[in-house]
């Protein structure tokens, strides 16, 4: 039965990650879940506690995602990288730390799907408008994606990794944040300096500030972007109460998309003629375009705010994916497969925290690099539940865990479904960035980066406890 687990995970993963067309990935984990089942690699006992471990996670992340994209059709994000980008002053290399700091930002707030998808196509237009040199505006764009996962340290919203670990072993919010916000700094700022090294002789000394439209233009909904401020101060209110108050963070979260979405659906929706004040950035087709100026609107009277939509195309896949995914994952834990990766934990346990910190950490990466971040985060929680550690060396292994889910994916194209997404979008921007290309520039960032970070975990946690 152990062949046929692994065989049944091997096939559900390699068509997850080719993604086919008339494939989406919660409907091929189901069918992974169900030939698992039929083959009584698990039972009819094990969903109940798959849907236990992964429905608090899933919501949560559906419910940040949706509040995102909702705020993104406002403009708010629009809004920020051009605030950011006037604060640059016309430094190239400023606006380039700027951009990764905001990236950083947005993903630990927002999750590190939404910094990539949502903060890239905003840059790319941004630079068409700077008419930025390609090789420049490259090193933006790789950026952008790079820091989306490397940012995604801080909070347990700030990645689905992250809550589905925290779910596992029973972090609260306010627990997970005092160990990896500092750790997460450290990672931003690691990030940075390699980022700064990789592609600094590439980025233009100065830009034209000039040729950026308003910040006030990019705003397309003042009531749904006022509300978006209001909302996310009390979500990170919520969060902390959550786990004091015996409130899932699902609610939290679900409750804060939930009255951005009634915002934003008003009646009447979405109506006002807006006088614009100066050039309006408009992208079609992958072309950046300057339109409108004094006169013109914003917009346009009567334009409907896609909520519904937006609605539809939140991330609701995923809920399949986790569950069945999970499920697929628990039949190799059924067939005593997971016990292999807890002996060789141990051993790196038996070596004290920076050796366990690095060891689980770096396997735990090229693990996410080869298979996927989300079934590996999943087996090594499987793993480190079964290992002999105790203390703070399991705390050290369950931190590591995250950390190695989080950064490893940046190794290669397959590491992630956000990167193999991105890179899907940048292609219908005519933007191509071949595997090959990303391997080469993703090793050479992600392996210094995750050491670095690896050891604060270790120094920090020792320092704490």
């Amino acid at each position: 039965m152990a062949v046929v687990a692994a065989a049944i995970f091997v096939a559900t993963l390699v068509v997850v990650i080719w993604q086919p067309k008339g494939f989406p990935i919660g409907y091929t984990a189901l069918i992974g879940a169900v030939i698992a089942l039929a083959t009584t690699v698990v039972g009819l006992g094990d969903v109940p506690t798959v849907v236990g471990i992964v429905w608090n996670a899933t919501l949560t992340f559906v419910a940040v995602v949706l509040i995102s994209l909702i705020l993104d059709e406002a403009g708010f994000f629009e809004w920020a990288a051009l605030h950011v980008a006037r604060w640059g002053r016309g430094n190239g290399r400023l606006l380039f730390v700027l951009i990764v700091g905001l990236g950083a930002v947005i993903a630990a707030v927002f999750a590190n799907d939404g910094a990539a998808m949502i903060l890239t196509p905003i840059v790319v237009g941004m630079l068409r408008a700077l008419n930025m040199p390609a090789k420049a505006a490259l090193g933006f764009i790789l950026a952008t994606g790079f820091i989306a996962d490397t940012g995604s340290l801080p909070l347990v919203v700030s990645n689905l990794v992250n809550i589905v670990s925290a779910d596992y072993f029973g972090l609260a919010f306010a627990e997970y944040a005092a160990v990896m916000v500092p750790v997460g700094i450290v990672s931003v700022l690691a990030s940075l300096g390699m980022l700064l090294a990789y592609f600094g002789r590439s980025i233009p000394k100065r830009y034209d500030v000039l040729a950026l439209t308003r910040p006030a233009a990019a705003v397309k909904d003042r009531a749904t972007f006022r509300a978006g401020w209001v909302v996310l101060a009390v979500l990170l209110v919520g969060y902390f109460a959550a786990d004091p108050l015996g409130v899932p963070l699902a609610a939290v979260a679900g409750v804060g998309a939930v009255v951005i979405v009634l915002v934003a659906a008003r009646q009447p929706a979405f109506l006002f003629a807006r006088q614009a004040a100066s050039p309006v950035l408009v992208t079609t087709g992958g072309t950046a375009t300057v339109t409108g100026g004094s006169g013109g609107t914003v917009g346009g009277s009567g334009r409907v705010m896609p909520v519904w939509k937006t609605i539809r195309e939140a991330p609701w896949q995923i809920v399949l994916f986790s569950i069945g995914m999970y499920l697929v994952v628990y039949g190799l834990q059924n067939q005593g497969l997971t016990d292999y990766l807890a002996r060789l934990f141990d051993v790196f346990g038996d070596h004290g925290v920076l050796v366990t910190a690095l060891g689980v950490g770096f396997v735990i990466a090229i693990l996410a690099s080869l298979m996927n971040n989300m079934p590996t985060v999943l087996i090594a929680a499987l793993a480190i539940g079964g290992a002999g550690a105790t203390g703070l060396t399991h705390e050290v292994m369950i931190y590591a865990n995250v950390i190695g889910s989080d950064l490893g994916p940046k190794i290669t194209p397959i590491g992630s479904l956000a990167t193999l997404l991105w890179l899907h979008v940048l292609d219908r921007k005519g933007i191509h960035i071949g595997w090959g290309q990303y391997f080469r520039t993703g090793i050479v960032l992600t392996v210094p980066v995750l050491a670095v970070t690896l050891t604060a975990l270790a120094g920090w946690l020792t320092l704490i406890r």
